[in-house]
């Protein structure tokens, strides 16, 4: 399995730092921890390799009697298939409840036929948003992983850069692993770019596969009203279209992808926590904070951006 241990929560997309903060209140150390999960991606995938169910619980003892030889406060198991998922279920881990948004590919013809299946309002939002884009002047260009040049590659790095700098944050990877990324992997790898006066002012990257698009990042050094929207779902969606891939990841947060045709979908996490009084405690927060996000979900759903649909009687 995928496992790591690690001094903060930094890039886990299932936030801890309370736990940890409460911890350190109380003199203790929560740090380090072991974790379970591809390091800055949400996604939902296999964590114990095997389906053989007698293996899988094997190595789950072993993953507890690592924590005991190591003295560590917990161990987390982030976004795992349902196969790893029923494993640690199985095992009597705290199950911890998420929320993502994925849009699917219902086989459409084109991006309009996509459109047709969303509510009056949204679809015409959608247009709106769109003819802005066009009016600004601004031209988009996806470039598939091969297509990529250096420059272009050393652009978005700005534009990844900048993102964090305006949520006052630090960019974790470097222009290197981009470029690498580039050189070894061109075939799963989406570039868009944004394009003002025949000069680049924003970029969105995106990793993709036969069935499935994820989309990772996004930058941009000029303010375009909508371009965001443009950039990061209508073009990939029209890739999705185009190349036939079945689903479009948008990844964690972000209620404004509901109006964008995306779906809530349910996400998981397993944890197992060291001392006795916090795991308790811990425990209580997990399954109060599961029925605020049971009601969110059902809440999304209510407002799902789709026509309704007639039931003959």
């Amino acid at each position: 399995m995928p496992l790591y241990l690690k001094n903060h929560s930094y890039g886990e997309y299932v936030f801890d730092w309370a736990w940890a903060d409460a911890y350190a209140r109380n003199g203790l150390h929560y740090y380090p921890k072991l974790l379970s999960a591809i390091p800055f991606t949400p996604i939902t995938s296999q964590r114990l390799l095997t389906n053989k169910s007698e293996v899988q619980d094997l190595m789950i003892k072993a993953l507890l009697q690592m924590m005991g030889k190591q003295q560590l406060s917990s161990a987390h198991v982030l976004f795992p298939d349902k196969d790893s998922a029923d494993a640690f279920s199985r095992a009597g881990w705290l199950k911890r409840n998420g929320v993502q948004f994925r849009w699917q590919n219902e086989n459409f013809d084109n991006f309009d036929a996509f459109l047709n299946i969303l509510s009056h309002d949204k679809r015409k939002k959608i247009r709106q948003e769109r003819k802005k884009i066009v009016a600004s002047g601004v031209v988009c260009k996806p470039i598939k992983g091969a297509d990529i040049t250096s420059e272009q590659w050393d652009f978005f790095y700005r534009c990844y850069e900048n993102t964090y700098f305006e949520h006052r944050s630090s960019p974790y990877l470097t222009p290197d692993f981009f470029q690498q990324i580039g050189r070894t992997m061109p075939q799963n790898i989406l570039l868009i770019l944004a394009y003002a006066d025949n000069e680049p002012v924003a970029a969105a990257l995106n990793l993709y596969h036969q069935t499935t698009l994820y989309g990772r990042y996004w930058g941009a050094v000029k303010y375009v009203p909508n371009l965001h929207f443009e950039l990061c779902y209508y073009q990939a969606q029209e890739f999705c279209i185009a190349e036939k891939i079945q689903y479009f990841e948008g990844g964690a947060q972000g209620e404004h992808k509901l109006a964008r045709g995306f779906k809530p979908r349910s996400t998981c996490s397993y944890h197992k926590i060291a001392h006795p009084q916090f795991a308790r405690a811990i425990e209580d927060f997990v399954h109060r904070e599961s029925e605020g996000v049971d009601a969110y979900t059902n809440e999304l759903e209510e407002r799902a951006p789709f026509k309704a649909m007639l039931v003959e009687s």
